[in-house]
């Protein structure tokens, strides 16, 4: 617990450095459903990269993913996918630190909601050094504040 105490602080002031930062650009946030259930958000860092944090509830934790955004050529208008990567946290019996992937496809419709479905499997850097294959999900998010950056489509 009190390893948590210590990075709960800089979690934050990432966040808000990253919100503070980019606050012209659509944030989203909403629900994560699947093997791991939480509060998931994205932050556009530009025009294609994003971060990607999830607030686990099931097994209380938080992961935050670089994502790299691509849509189809001459594909459906919002349309997207992205390969990711970036750490986890896991306070839940011991602390777990976690390195995972983050692979997905999400459409993000004319109105201001995202649905999606990714897989995030990753090595358990703390206890065993163990790969782990499960964490699929599927998403719905609002898209706050229309502007800033374009959608890639």
């Amino acid at each position: 617990m009190e390893k948590l105490k210590n990075l709960f602080p800089v979690l934050i002031l990432c966040l808000a450095f990253s919100i503070n930062t980019h606050s012209q650009t659509n944030i989203e946030a909403g629900v994560r459903f699947g093997d791991n259930t939480g509060i998931d958000a994205t932050i556009p860092l530009g025009i294609s990269p994003r971060l990607h944090p999830t607030v686990y509830l099931d097994y209380f934790g938080v992961g935050t993913y670089f994502d790299w955004m691509f849509a189809l050529t001459d594909g459906p208008s919002g349309l997207k996918f992205y390969p990711g990567v970036g750490p986890e946290f896991f306070f839940e019996n011991d602390f777990d630190f976690n390195i995972a992937g983050n692979f997905g496809v999400e459409y993000s419709f004319k109105f201001p909601l995202t649905i999606g479905f990714d897989w995030r499997p990753g090595f358990a850097v703390t206890n065993d050094f163990d790969f782990y294959t499960g964490n699929w999900g599927i998403m719905a998010r609002y898209r706050f504040k229309e502007g800033g950056f374009k959608r890639v489509d």
